[in-house]
């Protein structure tokens, strides 16, 4: 096996060791499986961009360079979430660092894997006011599973070797791994710190002669990556007996997994709609209401959670419940789900009980997806029931009976759009192999009450569940999946990362549809049980922060291609057009 240290053939005209540290340290992101790398210009980091400028020359990453820093950390963020490798994200000093903070935190509480390098002035030139110059060491506190404060090179041989073992290091400790490739007990993937100092010369022209490739011979690599060849055999997990009436939760991050155990215990199952488990069977989409039931919800003797519930009230209310008996699942983390400090029962894998339902067993879980299916319907538009005036052989037999048929459905097509057909018809519209990410706003809990089970790939930025980056989020989902990515946001998470709409020249242009629902400010907020006592013109200035923004004019001075939808027929034709790169679909609500 080569040494993973070793550079490929290469030409520095001039001496930096800066540079030769850099190109170290990338190529050895290179072999350890890293393939995007995000680039904020700065001065003391141009090291960095260069060794990422020539490797994207060679063919060995995808770079992406962006102006803004909490930018480029979301965008790594969602280039992570999809392809499941650890996205480099790169910084000069000061508070360029400090803009990674949003991004960091999400990545820290969703288990994301993102790795951050981070170009320092040299550890004298802290605490005397040098210009730009921050205490970086620790500005992420306890969000990142490892920091490194790495010593400015000298030249020394032996430091490009020890950048390529850092960069084995960081992306195992991301994924969750140890220096052997195995799985790390518990904080999970995450965030990585990499504090780079540099002296002058901050760097070279460097020229690279061949591309660093995945060390595919070497098994700390194969084993990060999920392609070794050896099998173990996953852990069963606690038996969890079949008796008590149960209910199955999936909050965001609970994966299929979910679904499967609330199938093979016969039990209800509340997905949320980035769980990663709303399909199947046992399905309750209508849970909301059926947990504030007391012939549902007041029945639950016991509730299993997976992921990390975070959009509704009655899921943590049902946790707290006396009476209930709690257990919560989480293969990582050091945080556990636990409302109100109640639970006290937890496990890192669970499997049902392997025994036959029974007609007690059935009868429950039946009652709960009929019960759904009920009340989902009844929120659905009403169908016209009007007959067509053609009979079986194609011909108007009756043109009273047509004319009106044709002026329902023509009602039906000028419909102005409602929350409830905005999801629908973008839920409608997805593909199982397209993309679908989520914003925080009032939208994804309309979804979540209302989207039946599909077997979709949703992402929503729900560790902290902030609007911060979602644009950024979504443009890294799409280019990582290469998929047809829609991203259903409201309008003030769009003006909160307007800037991410700015791709540069020679940015991939992916095929993301952002559809923003544009109801004039945050009417999420309205759900506030002060919204009924406050002022009315002081909650407006405050909470609702009205806005009306020329969201077209917005997408033109950025290069997206705009269509607006102000009807259900409008809004079916523009989810219906082929998405050939950025497009901006604004779809105007009612508050």
């Amino acid at each position: 096996m080569a040494d993973p240290g070793r550079l490929p053939s290469e030409s520095l005209e001039g001496r930096s060791p800066a540079s030769e540290a850099a190109l170290a340290l990338l190529s050895g992101f290179v072999r350890a499986g890293v393939r995007d790398v995000i680039v904020a210009p700065g001065s003391r980091s141009q090291a960095l961009a260069l060794a990422a400028a020539e490797l994207e020359r060679v063919g060995a990453i995808r770079l992406h360079v962006r102006i803004d820093e909490r930018g480029a950390a979301f965008l790594a963020l969602g280039l992570a979430a999809e392809s499941g490798r650890p996205a480099v994200v790169v910084v000069t000093s000061g508070t360029a660092v400090a803009n990674l903070h949003p991004a960091v935190l999400e990545a820290h509480h969703s288990g994301v894997p993102l790795i951050v390098c981070a170009a320092d002035r040299p550890a004298t030139m802290r605490g005397i006011r040098a210009n730009q110059t921050t205490l970086q060491p620790g500005i992420f506190a306890g969000a990142v599973r490892m920091e490194r404060d790495v010593p400015a090179p000298v030249g020394d041989p032996a430091e490009t070797d020890a950048a390529a073992r850092l960069a084995r290091t960081a992306v195992a400790v991301s994924l969750g791994r140890d220096d052997r490739g195995e799985a790390a007990a518990h904080p999970g993937p995450g965030p990585v710190h990499l504090n780079l100092q540099f002296t002058e010369p901050l760097s070279a022209a460097v020229v690279l002669e061949e591309a660093p490739v995945v060390d595919g011979a070497d098994p700390v690599v194969a084993a990060m990556l999920g392609t070794s060849t050896a099998t173990t055999e996953a852990p069963h997990g606690a038996v969890i007996a079949r008796g008590p009436r149960t209910v199955v939760v999936a909050g965001a991050g609970a994966g299929p997994g979910a679904e499967q155990f609330a199938r093979d215990g016969g039990w209800p199952l509340i997905a949320e709609v980035t769980s990663g488990a709303h399909f199947g069977p046992n399905l309750v989409v209508a849970y909301r209401e059926l947990l504030r039931d007391p012939d549902f919800g007041g029945r639950v003797e016991r509730v299993v959670v997976f992921g990390h519930p975070t959009l509704s009230r009655e899921v943590p209310e049902l946790v707290q419940r006396s009476g209930v008996e709690a257990i919560v699942v989480a293969p990582w983390g050091i945080e556990w789900f636990n409302p109100g400090r109640r639970v006290r029962r937890f496990e890192r894998a669970v499997r049902a009980e392997p025994q036959p339902p029974t007609s007690e067993s059935r009868e429950w879980l039946g009652r709960w997806v009929h019960a759904s299916r009920s009340l989902v319907d009844a929120g659905l538009p009403q169908a016209v029931g009007l007959q067509s005036g053609v009979d079986e052989t194609g011909h108007v037999s009756d043109y009273a009976a047509q004319r009106e048929y044709m002026r329902a459905q023509l009602a039906a097509v000028r419909a102005p759009i409602t929350r409830r057909m905005l999801v629908d018809a973008v839920w409608a519209a997805t593909w199982p192999h397209d993309r679908l990410v989520f914003g925080a706003s009032r939208l994804i809990r309309d979804a979540d009450r209302a989207v039946p089970g599909r077997r979709i790939t949703v992402h929503a930025n729900r560790g902290l569940a902030g609007i911060d980056g979602t644009v950024a989020t979504a443009l890294g989902v799409a280019v990582a999946s290469g998929a047809v990515t829609r991203a259903v946001i409201g309008d003030l998470t769009l003006l909160h990362d307007v800037g991410s709409l700015l791709l540069g020249a020679g940015e991939t242009r992916p095929r993301l549809q952002l559809v923003v629902g544009n109801d004039g400010g945050g009417t999420i907020f309205d759900a506030l049980e002060v919204a009924g006592s406050a002022a009315e013109t002081a909650f407006d200035r405050v909470q609702y922060t009205p806005q009306s923004v020329d969201l077209q004019a917005l997408a033109t001075a950025y290069g997206w291609a705009y269509t607006r939808a102000t009807t259900r027929g409008e809004l079916s034709d523009a989810l219906g057009a082929p998405v050939d790169g950025p497009t901006l679909l604004e779809v105007p609500l009612p508050r």
